[in-house]
């Protein structure tokens, strides 16, 4: 187990990454549902990333790490792999701070988070993860560019802007017994449970990733990296192969625990969002709700934290799940 004084982040940096982030990034709204709390028997607190800017908790960290450039970096440009959220998130960062951006993307990623990134101003290179990895589709076009790699969730910086998303959470509404967190590299889980630890000491950080996708679980519990090869889940932006070495390490020692959830309980809770809280929800912002509503994290009278982590879904690809098979067992207020 490592020491605090070991780990590669710590709140202060969240704190200083708040401060680069006022007036840039918006402060999201905190929402509430009386057929939630009826439903899980606690009282809960939805922190709706889904209004962020880019549709996700993603641009914090992006923009943290960007507006930290040297000016040098800054001509030479930045480029990142994402599915879709960190890609927006840090072409849209690119666009504000002036720095090209080049984002590697995955040609099956949801269109909507494709064009959404062209339309920040990047430019976007197309792979297939079936014949290669984005890890090595980046280096080639870093040793061609001399481009700066941001990567989505293992980077001190990323994880000080995420964690930014619990600071602010803990400030609208405190007390939290419990924080519940998407996990797909550990970026949000880490930063959002360092937040807890220095705001609130006794609150659990518990973490919620696919059943499929299940590497940080079984990570978690054996203490060894695990690895997972293209998970086949609709969480698209939980199909990272593994947490990254500094989510790895600050998990092991914030978190408290990391529960899974099968693909049914994933789009029965993301239907819910939308029909209940009429938020838009992607699969990925949906798997702490999950969590709670599987029973999996609360206990009754307890006051829940969950982070509503992303909204950019392509509502055309959720036609085919909305069916009444699918959804068998979808809690009714």
């Amino acid at each position: 187990m490592t020491t605090p004084g070991t780990l590669p982040v710590d709140y202060g940096d969240i704190e200083a990454a708040a401060h680069r982030l006022a007036g840039v990034a918006h402060r999201t709204p905190v929402l509430t549902s009386r057929t939630v709390d009826a439903l899980s028997g606690a009282q809960v607190y939805f922190k709706c990333e889904n209004f962020q800017r880019t549709g996700s908790f993603k641009f914090r960290g992006a923009y943290n790490a960007l507006s930290q450039l040297t000016d040098e970096q800054r001509q030479r440009g930045v480029i990142a792999y994402s599915s879709g959220n960190h890609a927006q998130a840090v072409a849209l960062a690119g666009q504000l701070l002036a720095i090209p951006t080049l984002i590697v993307m995955p040609e099956d990623a949801p269109r909507i988070k494709r064009w959404a990134t062209e339309g920040y101003g990047a430019e976007v290179i197309l792979y297939d993860r079936r014949r290669t990895t984005r890890e090595a589709v980046a280096e080639k076009l870093i040793a061609e560019r001399g481009t700066t790699l941001i990567p989505p969730f293992d980077h001190p910086q990323v994880v000080a802007g995420q964690g930014t998303a619990a600071r602010e959470l803990f400030s609208q509404a405190a007390p939290l017994d419990v924080l519940v967190v998407c996990c797909g590299g550990g970026g949000l889980l880490s930063g959002s449970a360092i937040a807890a630890h220095a705001l609130a000491p006794t609150c659990r950080v518990i973490g919620a990733e696919p059943a499929q996708a299940d590497d940080a679980a079984r990570s978690f519990r054996t203490g060894v990296l695990h690895t997972v090869h293209n998970p086949d889940t609709i969480a698209d932006g939980a199909r990272t192969p593994s947490l990254g070495q500094i989510t790895f390490a600050l998990v092991r020692h914030y978190v408290h625990d990391i529960v899974t959830v099968e693909e049914a309980a994933i789009v029965r809770a993301m239907f819910f969002l939308w029909e209940r809280l009429k938020i838009v929800v992607e699969p990925t912002g949906a798997l702490a709700t999950a969590a709670l509503l599987e029973g999996k994290v609360a206990r009754k009278g307890e006051r829940v934290g969950v982070i509503v982590s992303g909204g950019n879904v392509d509502v055309g690809a959720m036609a085919g799940y909305a069916d009444k098979s699918f959804l068998e067992g979808e809690p009714r207020g």
